[in-house]
């Protein structure tokens, strides 16, 4: 089976959005990575609505919006409002996950729980099957072109066998270092789904990148 492909809108040229945007609905990439930073959760700020909604109106792939804020279910409406269709908030940033990933749901979009690289996996085990989506960061959120972190294979491995074991539906994404070398080593720990930057937006062929990914 492919593996679902999701270019970071985060590496994309600000100074050229709509090109790098027609790039994306021409090309096999399965959906749009978008990170939404507070500056308070993590350092910098990224998106604010009016180049949401622009890039809401021009995308003609399913948004895979990620929220690195302090308080992201106040974000629901406005995610909501963009048509996406997943909406993934940080364990870190969530003191009632289980009320907030049902709050997604409810708002017919796939919820997705984020867990940065410190943050073991073990800790989703009592909600692992209602959720459709896990993305383990394999860099420290906030930044993009960071190192990949290692240990993130064996996050990957440790999330597939709670998923298998739970009878969980939940999709396994990564982000973070995400490059065909890195990918082959998450697709053979049990990755579904990869978040690329840098590799996609900053090749000179970024579809023959996406192709390469999909196909791992």
């Amino acid at each position: 089976m492919s593996q679902i492909v999701s270019p970071s809108l985060l590496s994309a040229n600000f100074g050229n959005l709509q090109e790098d945007l027609k790039m994306i609905n021409s090309s096999n990439a399965d959906w749009l990575h978008i990170d939404i930073m507070d500056g308070v959760f993590v350092p910098n700020l990224s998106f604010g609505p009016p180049v949401l909604k622009y890039v809401a109106e021009l995308c003609e792939k399913p948004l895979d919006v990620h929220l690195m804020v302090v308080n992201p279910m106040s974000y629901l409406p406005a995610v909501k409002e963009l048509n996406a269709r997943i909406m993934n908030i940080h364990y870190e940033a969530c003191t009632h996950l289980h009320r907030a990933v049902t709050q997604i749901k409810d708002a017919g979009m796939m919820a997705g729980v984020t867990l940065n690289p410190s943050t073991p996996v073990c800790l989703l085990k009592d909600i692992i099957q209602e959720l459709d989506l896990v993305l383990l960061m394999s860099v420290n959120p906030g930044f993009g072109g960071q190192k990949f972190i290692p240990h993130t294979v064996n996050k990957v491995r440790e999330l597939r066998e709670m998923i298998d074991a739970a009878g969980s539906k939940a999709i396994i994404e990564v982000d973070g270092g995400v490059n065909v070398e890195t990918a082959k080593l998450l697709v053979e720990a049990g990755s579904d789904a990869l978040v690329a930057g840098n590799a996609v937006f900053k090749d000179a062929n970024p579809h023959a990148i996406i192709d390469a990914l999909r196909g791992m």
